[in-house]
């Protein structure tokens, strides 16, 4: 995501690669080479606090009020029109609360913003995606839906309402909403995903089509799939599928890669976070190191992407996390509980990540499609040469946009497994 003109996604020493996009393949998939190009991130804790401070927007008592009817999952509390975001003109914003569950099943009330195309909707509604986005940190403030760019307006976003495609954004309970956010748990998230769709109906009657799209990137990409999992189950007939872009869809990869792969430490403190939120016993302190669990209270409450990385900016793992630490019981719990490519999935799926991702490594995303496609899960797998975390979230939306597009004309789904 663009903030400022600078990449969100910086990984080794505070800079991000951009890549170009220069056609497409045979695929149909659009190829990508990587360009020089380098923008710096802010390096200190003020300055990062200072640019999310002036992004962001406060939290309303439309957030935090708590609804005392009765609840079910999917139910809508409450929905306003909101004029404080900066979306190309012509595009409407709403805002919702609804009714959500959480790993446990038990009720949680969470946050979406519903982005609309600018004309009127066609007759059945605008196509539906459900969108679920990456890390954006781990506190309340930390909601997409309380940043005025909307967090991924900018990497690619806007392209699906301009496109014609309604975009449903749950920002996860626990973002938003008061409560714990259950950083990178697949079913938490899975459920704010399939929930916020039915609250964005009622919310909107008439204006979004009953037939919908799972996508999402990163965090988002595990909780898309989730999506695709629990649709497997909940069979509903107007679920048409999911794309998961750089998915975290392999966690013990993404905690603890290999040394060759990069990887991004600065996440791992919300991880802690995000196995004790579900798992409430568990003390963050047995896992990070006493430089790790410094700046933790300030991520835990208020500071978000930008202030975890300048945080932990050029800390290595062991700088900040215990050796050992994956092997915690709860965190081997969260492994478990976020374990993907076993569990059939409803409907086709779209797997992306780009080569040169050190945040996801991309290594661990194709283990996992190759694991789904030897138990039988259809998918479509492509690669993006060069391409980082980031870059591969901008540069694959058109192919994702398209792909989409094929769902709702009930095209026929081409997997690509026998490649893997």
């Amino acid at each position: 995501m663009v903030f400022s003109g600078v990449w969100r996604k910086v990984l080794v020493g505070g800079v991000a690669a951009v890549a170009v996009s220069v056609g497409v393949g045979a695929t149909g998939v659009a190829q990508t080479t990587p360009a020089a190009q380098m923008e710096e991130l802010p390096r200190t804790i003020p300055d990062a606090m200072a640019k999310e401070a002036s992004l962001a927007l406060p939290i309303t008592p439309f957030y935090t009020q708590p609804d005392t009817g009765s609840a079910w999952p999917g139910k809508l509390v409450r929905a306003e029109k909101a004029t404080d975001y900066a979306v190309p003109a012509g595009m409407t914003v709403w805002r919702i609360i609804y009714h959500s569950l959480d790993a446990e099943r038990k009720d949680v009330l969470a946050s979406a913003f519903i982005l609309l195309p600018a004309s009127n909707a066609p007759s059945g509604g605008w196509p539906t995606v459900a969108w679920a986005h990456g890390t954006s940190g781990v506190a309340q403030t930390c909601a997409p839906s309380l940043m005025k760019d909307l967090y991924y307006g900018d990497e690619g976003l806007f392209d699906f309402p301009k496109a014609g495609l309604a975009v449903v954004a749950t920002d996860y309970h626990g973002q938003g909403t008061p409560g714990a956010h259950h950083y990178m748990n697949k079913l938490s998230q899975g459920y704010d995903v399939i929930y916020s769709v039915a609250a964005a109906h009622e919310a909107l009657p008439g204006l979004l089509s009953q037939q919908w799209v799972a996508d999402g990137h990163s965090q988002g990409g595990m909780a898309a799939w989730s999506v695709g999992e629990m649709e497997q189950q909940l069979n509903n007939p107007d679920y048409l599928g999911t794309v998961s872009v750089s998915g975290t869809i392999n966690m013990l990869n993404f905690i603890a890669p290999k040394k060759e792969e990069g990887g991004a430490p600065f996440y791992f403190p919300m991880v802690a976070f995000g196995v004790k939120a579900r798992y409430p016993g568990f003390d963050e302190k047995t896992v990070l190191t006493a430089a790790g669990y410094e700046h933790y209270p300030l991520l835990a409450t208020k500071g978000c992407w930008f202030t975890g990385h300048a945080a932990y900016n050029g800390k290595s793992s062991a700088d900040i996390m215990k050796p050992n630490w994956t092997k915690a019981p709860a965190v081997q719990a969260l492994l478990k509980e976020d374990a993907v490519g076993s569990l059939p999935v409803k409907g086709p799926l779209m797997v992306l990540t780009g080569s040169g991702d050190v945040s996801v490594p991309p290594n661990g995303v194709k283990a996992t499609a190759r694991k789904a496609c030897k138990n039988g899960i259809k998918l479509f797998f492509h690669v993006y040469p060069g391409l980082d975390h980031d870059p591969t979230m901008i540069y694959s939306t058109q192919d994702q946009i398209n792909w989409i597009k094929d769902r709702f004309a009930h095209k026929p789904f081409a997997e690509n497994c026998n490649q893997l």
